[in-house]
């Protein structure tokens, strides 16, 4: 067994299509695939790691998800991620199937631009970068 410095965060998101929501991830946030089966797909890097579970055939099989998804807006979480370039990431994770506001609605807090938007399930969440001094 490989052993690897566990992040300090990690999230788990469950999957109708497993295959699909792991390449918008790692698309998006740049991770590398450490581990799969049947089952799952571990990401990590950039101090991020992200478990994409396949919910099982039975329950999926009653989950219908629109093209283009509808935004899952009434689960009580939403995933921040921290990436190098707003508008690069948000045009790969647009390429990986995933939907979010224009660039030009990004709004400034706490030293970061941030920009909502959803996986190609509909899961919401944020990206954000860290803006310059200048």
């Amino acid at each position: 067994m490989t052993h690897y410095a566990a992040p300090i965060a990690s999230v788990v998101v469950y999957a109708k299509d497993m295959k699909t929501l792991a390449r918008f991830y790692s698309c998006t946030l740049e991770l590398k695939e450490l581990e799969a089966e049947s089952g799952f797909i571990l990401l990590a890097g950039n101090g991020v790691e992200i478990a994409v579970v396949a919910i099982p055939e039975a329950m999926a099989a009653r989950i219908n998800i629109s093209s283009p998804a509808t935004a899952r807006e009434e689960t009580p979480l939403k995933f921040r991620f921290l990436v190098t370039g707003l508008a690069q990431a948000v045009e790969k994770a647009t390429l990986a199937g995933g939907a979010f506001k224009p660039i030009a609605s990004a709004w400034s807090w706490r030293g970061m631009k941030r920009l909502d938007g959803q996986d190609p399930e509909g899961s919401v969440l944020q990206l954000r970068q860290v803006q310059s001094d200048a």
